[in-house]
């Protein structure tokens, strides 16, 4: 069984940057997709970006096209999120995901914190 743990949340000024991880430990897969969702007080939880781990290709919602960028490091099997010019409606928790389809849902990690300040 996969498990994921986040890393790499906290409080950041609008504008800034933050960089999440998210380890894989237990049985690794790598014909699957990892990708993040995040969750805003009060609202559902939201889509943000996956990758395909196979080829590498990345997909993105249009509220963070351009601002944050998903990689995925081959040898240890970490992926990222890159988080640039952050807003004060970035704020939320953030979950690493792993599955076979878009977006990915089938494991879930515990979530990280994401503050953005304005």
């Amino acid at each position: 069984q996969v498990q994921l743990e986040e890393s790499g949340g906290g409080l950041v000024q609008a504008g800034g940057s933050l960089r999440l991880s998210c380890t894989a430990s237990g049985r690794t897969y790598s014909s699957h997709i990892r990708g993040w969702f995040r969750q805003a007080p009060g609202k559902e939880r939201e889509w943000v970006a996956a990758i395909r781990q196979s080829n590498s290709y990345t997909y993105y919602a249009d509220s963070v096209k351009g601002r944050f960028t998903i990689s995925r490091d081959r040898a240890t099997n970490v992926v990222y999120l890159q988080m640039n010019n952050l807003k004060p409606e970035d704020t939320a928790v953030y979950y690493c995901t792993g599955g076979s389809n878009l977006p990915p849902q089938h494991i879930w990690g515990q979530g990280t914190q994401v503050t953005v300040s304005s």
